[in-house]
């Protein structure tokens, strides 16, 4: 026998309200060697994320196997609700930590960031411009890496080759991408033409960098309704194609927005990471409404084959390459280089 009503059922669904989720896998198992500022960095991650986003976002932390410490302090940002939902689980694996984080909830957008990334100011809405002006979007990172063109975008590229919106053009920000590889460690000896041009691809009056990186990337939320939902990897760059690859299947591509809006922090902390989050203020920006997508479609076959895997033999080719330079507004001076 039931007597009463349910209150749950005039419970307002999460859908309604947020429709933006951003999923921050961390493992941090202690703080000595490699972890010894880990946790610091994780806190100054979420700081600049808390004073970035708007209202209808709704944070996703899943705790991969870390020590008590930071399980703890989620569980008090929970508890106080500033963070919307925290997972704890043994350490699994990157991809499987995000399948938990995605699991039961639908979202038109998913952030996934890796628990280093310093948010910049106006992110969301340099994410949301691209998917309103580009359709045909599907992934949008935050960071500009170089020749990112080269890793899953050679569908883009093979329908745009005779395009005038696919050309190389000046960097917009070369002190942040110069600033992203310091960060990994490397040194300056690499080729500074990296620096000045990069392939991009304009739509709209909106310019974006051809590929994405993915320690910080926004995914269209649909992807995930057929994502594979386990792995046995735990790291590296056989897991994270599952992620890359998907827009392929849906005749969509991956892009980056051509200026910089996150930095990435490391293991190591600095003075400048406090620095930035301090020049932050709460996000008082109005939002961009973001528009409806298209409902997904799949990629036949055929035509699959010729754009990622045929055209991506010819297009590794050194004079393929060359010629592609060429035409696509890489000086003369850097083609032999690039």
């Amino acid at each position: 026998m039931r007597i009463g009503t349910n209150p749950s059922k005039n419970d307002i669904s999460y859908e309604t309200i947020y429709f933006h989720q951003i999923i921050i896998p961390v493992y941090i198992p202690n703080n000595e060697d490699y972890f010894v500022d880990a946790f610091k960095i994780f806190k100054i991650c979420l700081q600049s994320l808390l004073k970035t986003i708007h209202t209808k976002t709704y944070i996703t932390i899943v705790n991969n196997g870390s020590n008590i410490e930071v399980v703890d302090y989620l569980n008090s940002l929970y508890k106080d609700k500033i963070i919307h939902e925290v997972i704890h689980t043994d350490n699994i694996g990157k991809f499987n930590a995000i399948v938990k984080g995605i699991s039961g909830r639908k979202f038109k957008l998913v952030t996934i960031a890796d628990a280093d990334v310093l948010f910049l100011k106006n992110w969301q809405n340099a994410t949301y411009e691209v998917y309103n002006k580009i359709p045909r979007a599907g992934i949008v990172g935050l960071v500009p890496q170089f020749r990112s063109f080269g890793a899953h975008s050679t569908n883009l590229i093979f329908e745009k080759l005779f395009s005038n919106k696919l050309k190389f053009t000046n960097v917009d920000d070369p002190d942040g991408l110069k600033m992203f590889y310091e960060s990994l460690g490397w040194g300056n000896n690499y080729n500074q033409d990296y620096l000045k041009y990069h392939l991009t691809f304009e739509q709209n009056g909106c310019k974006t960098v051809v590929g994405s990186g993915h320690f910080v990337a926004t995914y269209r939320g649909d992807f995930f309704e057929t994502i594979k939902t386990h792995s046995n990897l735990k790291m590296g760059p056989k897991i994270l194609k599952n992620l890359d690859s998907l827009p392929l299947y849906h005749k969509l591509w991956r892009l980056t927005t051509s200026k910089n809006h996150a930095y990435h922090m490391g293991n190591y902390y600095e003075k400048w990471m406090d620095e930035e989050v301090q020049k932050l203020n709460e996000n008082n920006e109005k939002s961009i409404e973001l528009l409806d997508f298209n409902q997904l479609t799949k990629e036949n076959k055929i035509s699959f084959y010729i754009k990622n895997k045929l055209f991506r033999k010819l297009f590794n080719r050194k004079e393929f390459r060359r010629f592609f330079y060429k035409i696509k507004d890489l000086p003369k001076s850097s083609i032999t280089k690039y």
